[in-house]
């Protein structure tokens, strides 16, 4: 059996990897107690909400995993509440369907010039296209149920010779996360599995241990390999190296409880390729809360009236039963239709329940449904299904009011979502993107500008809603005083007018005709109007002549040759 050919050995010092991996070993101690402050709380989150979410074992019995894992979970509200927070948030920020987001820089000026407005909107549209062409979307839709229910969530995006990016979303318990100075996440160290024949495809026969390599080679391929991953800031950044050594952020490869010293292997990222967004944070916590823990209580709650309204039933139709010790060991039964024969003298003899049920099921209907509104409530699923749950038809105006009223909830959420999630991975993938060639070459005007993003989702524009509509009142009213004093038209620029209103609307540039040929276009319709102007005159005067010409006043002269010969004179 031949192994696969190993990658390029970078050259560094045995010294020099020990101590690598001496410091990775290190960190991945030191991250562990802050995560376990949260285990037991994501271990319930899981089994009352998500129970496929979450590794609490880093090498499950294989033959454990499809087992029923939703033993605790007799009603589905949370987890139904979860999937549509989720689907809701793919829908408003990031769906699929329509653009969401944009490329700008920071001077409003350069900003609207033509050029640089078409470099920017033909960047973003290659950019959507590789989103949907990758797994972007499906990465982000684990993100999202993640994120709501426990807080926090990870994806990795990776570089990938055919989709551009490829997307590694990971579940809690599988990372380790820390805070840079900024309190933003810098760090994440992980623990999982591979086969024998992945580690060694991935890394490499002679970067792996002899234990491994033993193993390959007697052909036991499916044997767990336990690996650590570190992705961090490269403390020892090696100037002008091309290679990982030289990058800002560092990948490290290694086999857990290996004794020897060695790594299975080193990349490097010129960005942060993770993406981890906390649903909300307090102080400096690495970790977020979210409205699964939010709603935990009545979740749990609810799975308990469940069974005691389920218990109450089953008592009301399946007694308890007292019968008669003559009955001991006599033919019996308690099916309908079924007979039993007891003596003819006998008095009081038969079946009867030990006490009558009559619970309260009305009542504890009625707080079942309180606490599944709680819960759905906590999930946003009022929002996400607000017309749908109508119960009569409303005006289009009072919808959009009572949806603007409620994406205002969301504020602080999306903010740092944007901040968390989207800005590095919008950011990765352009870097991807110009490494790769595949962008226009940008104008010249862009040099040393720095490309920023803007965001036009759903739940973007709904907070820019109080805006746009500040602009139509505006015209509105403008428009409305018009008609007793025209004049008042000339107070508003309705070219900025239109470039705001589109601009907040997040429409494309080219949509909109640039400023220098909306000005040579009204340049040539002046002309027009006076060339129109000159030769109504010029007809005017034709007419004018012929009719003079038709009049005779006298002495063998028309009215024209007289008004000539004046002229003359």
């Amino acid at each position: 059996m031949t192994a696969p050919p190993s990658p390029a050995p970078t050259r560094v010092s045995a010294a020099a990897i020990a101590a690598l991996r001496r410091q990775v070993d290190r960190r991945l101690v030191g991250l562990r107690p802050e995560r376990m402050s949260y285990w037991n709380h994501w271990r319930e989150l899981s089994d009352y909400i998500l129970p496929r979410r979450g590794r609490f074992l880093i090498t499950p019995n294989p033959g454990d995993r499809g087992d029923p894992r939703n033993q605790k979970i007799i009603d589905s509200t949370a987890t139904l509440a979860a999937r549509t927070l989720a689907s809701g948030m793919m829908s408003g920020i990031t769906s699929p369907a329509r653009p969401w987001f944009r490329l700008t820089v920071g001077d409003s000026d350069l900003a609207r010039a033509p050029a640089v407005k078409r470099w920017l909107d033909e960047v973003t549209r290659r950019m959507m296209r590789v989103f949907a062409k990758s797994n972007f979307y499906n990465a982000l839709a684990t993100v999202y149920e993640e994120l709501g229910v426990f807080g926090t969530a990870v994806m990795v995006i990776l570089e990938d010779y055919q989709d551009v990016i490829r997307c590694q979303p990971l579940t809690v318990g599988e990372y380790y996360l820390a805070n840079s100075d900024r309190m933003s996440v810098d760090t994440l160290y992980r623990e999982f599995t591979l086969t024998v024949a992945q580690a060694v495809a991935q890394f490499g026969l002679e970067a792996c241990s002899a234990t491994v390599q033993s193993m390959y080679r007697s052909g036991q391929l499916d044997q767990q390999v336990l690996v650590g991953h570190a992705i961090e800031p490269n403390d020892r950044p090696v100037p002008d190296d091309p290679t990982p050594r030289g990058m800002p952020f560092r990948s490290v490869y290694w086999e857990l409880g290996s004794s020897q010293s060695l790594l299975l292997g080193q990349r490097g990222y010129r960005e942060f390729p993770v993406c981890a967004p906390r649903w909300h944070v307090v102080g400096n916590d690495v970790y977020g809360r979210s409205p699964g823990m939010d709603a935990l209580g009545d979740v749990k709650a609810l799975q308990v009236e469940q069974k005691r309204k389920a218990q109450a039933i089953e008592k009301m139709v399946n007694p308890p039963m007292i019968a008669d010790v003559s009955l001991r060991n006599q033919p019996a039964t308690l099916l309908p239709g079924g007979v039993t024969y007891v003596p003819g003298n006998a008095s009081g003899v038969g079946f009867k329940p030990v006490y009558e049920v009559s619970p309260p099921l009305a009542g504890l209907v009625e707080d079942i449904q309180e606490v599944q509104r709680r819960i759905q409530q906590v999930f946003y699923a009022d929002l996400w299904l607000m017309i749908s749950q109508l119960d009569t038809v409303r005006t289009a105006t009072e919808i959009v009011a009572r949806k603007e009223e409620k994406l205002l909830m969301l504020g602080p959420v999306l903010e740092r979502f944007h901040a968390e999630c989207l800005n590095p991975a919008i950011a990765r993938t352009f870097g991807v993107m110009e490494r790769a060639g595949l962008l226009p070459p940008a104008p010249a005007e862009l040099a040393r500008q720095a490309v920023q993003v803007d965001y036009i989702s759903m739940l973007a524009q709904a907070q820019k809603a109080v805006a746009t509509t500040g602009i139509e009142r505006l015209v509105g009213f403008v428009g409305s005083l018009a008609g007793a004093h025209p004049p008042v038209l000339d107070t508003i620029d309705f070219d900025e007018a239109v470039d705001e209103y589109a601009d907040m609307l997040g429409v494309s540039p080219r949509l909109l005709t640039p400023r220098p040929q909306v000005d040579e276009i009204r340049r040539q319709r002046a002309r027009q109007a006076a060339q129109a102007q000159a030769m109504n005159t010029s007809l005017a005067a034709v007419q004018g002549a012929q009719t003079l010409s038709k009049i005779d006043v006298g002495g063998g002269q028309n009215a024209l040759q007289k008004m000539l010969g004046w002229m003359g004179a």
